[in-house]
């Protein structure tokens, strides 16, 4: 993988997925769902939206994230 890869335009499919992930935890905390499926959609959204940051980041120069 290059070291500082091109960044992310507002339209990548990765700030879709992340939005779509906080949506369902949003959703799913306002239907009333049980307290460990929200925490388990917001561990999702938060990790998806982390990978994003840390992508960016990188692609703008500076550490970021592991790279697994």
């Amino acid at each position: 993988m290059d070291d500082n890869p091109l960044p992310l335009l507002p339209d990548d499919p990765m700030y879709a997925d992340a939005v779509g992930a906080m949506k369902r935890y949003h959703e799913a905390k306002a239907a009333g769902q049980s307290a460990q499926e929200v925490e388990r959609l917001r561990q999702i959204a938060e990790s998806q939206f982390q990978a994003v940051n840390d992508f960016q980041l990188r692609a703008l120069g500076r550490p970021g994230g592991q790279v697994h």
